[in-house]
């Protein structure tokens, strides 16, 4: 049905290269974590200014920008999407409480690390079910995005015709070799 070098009939991509849609090429891991990690990031923001700890508008971009990353990259590159919401949760929320607080004069580091903390404990619920989410949906992917059995059997097929041909070549060599001095035993 589809060939492993291109796009295939009716516009789908190779299983590898296809997004959660398969008439959309998927993006590279990295684009995907950037999106996750851009999208929470403004989340955090906005929530900091607007409020002061993490809200509603936090919650929204960061489970959509997870959600988003795992059902928008290709499919050979699931895993790095699939195990990034509580690492993102982890670096981005403290990285931009620091950045956006300044610390007052006298205020030791137990006060600096519940600064912190605070959000990070705050955002843990929602970093479960977006984990959960996510992982709902990379698993079902890696399920359901099966690459073409024919496609799967003629690579291995292709494999090992060529194999054996340099096999059957290195075997023809060794056959027409002669020594040119006898063996003594």
């Amino acid at each position: 049905m589809t060939s492993a070098s291109g796009a295939g009939q009716a516009g789908r991509w190779p299983v590898p290269e296809r997004s959660l849609i398969a008439t959309v090429l998927g993006i590279p891991p990295l684009a995907a974590i950037a999106l996750a990690a851009g999208l929470t990031t403004l989340g955090v923001l906005v929530d900091l200014q607007r409020i002061g700890t993490l809200g509603l508008v936090f919650t929204v971009c960061y489970f959509s920008g997870c959600v988003l990353a795992v059902a928008w990259v290709r499919r050979r590159s699931l895993f790095g999407p699939m195990v990034q919401p509580p690492l993102i949760l982890a670096i981005a929320v403290p990285a931009v409480v620091l950045a956006g607080s300044s610390p007052r004069a006298g205020t030791g580091i137990a006060e600096r690390l519940l600064v912190i903390g605070a959000p990070l404990i705050n955002g843990f619920p929602t970093m479960a079910v977006t984990t959960g989410a996510v992982l709902v949906v990379g698993i079902a992917r890696i399920a359901v995005q099966r690459p073409e059995a024919t496609t799967v059997r003629a690579d291995r097929e292709r494999s090992r015709s060529s194999v054996s041909a340099r096999r059957g070549s290195g075997a023809a060599r060794e056959a027409t070799r002669t020594s040119a001095s006898p063996r003594r035993s």
